[in-house]
């Protein structure tokens, strides 16, 4: 049987058993904008296998390689989304996203720009970074290094 990664399928007590943290953790990473997870209209959260995968890298960056949280942000924040989505001139003005260097863009209220539409959860920019191996890959190739 095939399963869809990106498929929303556990709760938060189901991730967090199998993640082997609280779900007051996992709450927190949502808070920090670590991680987005689906949200069912009943507002109840649902994780992927894919978001189970990007909160083990999380895990691991902050257990075993010793980041902060304000770390692991800061690295996010640094993902050139701009470059990847190819906004334009405007749109970049308009975005707090290429202004700042604290938050991931997943993180801001897009209202005035490309990304004003979106959904974060299903953007290619925050798909894309979720593996720890896809980070410093997607950066080099972006940097043209």
């Amino acid at each position: 049987m095939h399963t869809n990664f990106d498929q929303p399928v556990f709760s938060i007590s189901t991730a967090a058993k199998i993640l082997n943290i609280s779900v007051h953790t996992l709450r927190m990473y949502e808070r920090e904008g670590l991680v987005v997870p689906y949200r069912k209209e009943s507002k109840h959260r649902l994780y992927s296998q894919s978001d189970i995968d990007r909160i083990q890298c999380i895990r691991r960056a902050i257990n075993s390689d010793k980041l902060s949280i304000a770390g692991i942000q800061t690295i996010y924040s640094m993902i050139p989304c701009w470059n990847i989505k190819q906004c334009s001139e405007n749109d970049r003005k308009n975005c707090e996203a290429f202004q700042s260097h604290s938050k991931a863009c997943w993180m801001f209220q897009h209202s005035t720009n490309i990304c004003s539409k979106a959904v974060c959860r299903d953007c290619s920019v925050y798909k894309e970074f979720g593996e720890c191996k896809n980070i410093k890959e997607s950066i080099i190739k972006l940097s043209g290094t």
